[in-house]
């Protein structure tokens, strides 16, 4: 049942009752009575509103998939991988099916550093690290490498420290 017609219900059981309005009580019920309807008016009047939202909003979506079916085709390769358009389909032997990157063997060797300001962990090749710094992605702090006076126990002791 629907609450104009719950009201509807409740108006007739109180015209039945033959409610004494001139009383405290029957004003009362009666202004009651009153304000129920409008609100239960106003809710109905909200109800349709929100169904005619819905509807718009199913037609927005419907075009919107049909747009992005176009845009996004996995049949295209102009467009990537299809999902998110980041790499064309002669990169996807590169990703496992998790859509993490495989390193082969080709790939050059990347060093993993943490900013010692924020605490960012950044992946860097040698090619970066031959530059002698960089700017941290995250706090933009200037981070400098010099490892040209290293000797390989320097290296073996890092190497123990971290298993530690």
């Amino acid at each position: 049942m629907k609450l104009t017609e719950k009201m509807s219900y409740l108006k007739g059981l109180m015209d039945g009752l033959e409610l004494d309005c001139s009383t405290k009580e029957g004003k009362i019920l009666a202004q009651m009575s009153e304000l129920l309807e409008e609100v239960v008016l106003y809710v109905d009047d909200l109800q349709s509103q929100v169904d005619e939202l819905t509807e718009l909003c199913d037609i927005l979506d419907e075009d919107l998939g049909n747009i992005e079916e176009e845009l996004y085709d996995e049949d295209d390769d102009d467009f990537g991988c299809g999902e998110c358009g980041c790499f064309g389909d002669d990169d996807d032997e590169d990703f496992d099916e998790d859509d993490e990157y495989n390193f082969d063997e080709d790939d050059d060797e990347l060093y993993e550093i943490t900013c010692p300001t924020c605490g960012d962990t950044i992946l860097l090749d040698e090619g970066m690290i031959d530059e002698g710094s960089i700017n941290c992605p995250n706090c933009d702090e200037l981070l400098e490498f010099d490892y040209e006076n290293l000797t390989i126990e320097d290296f073996e002791s890092s190497d123990s420290e971290d298993e530690e």
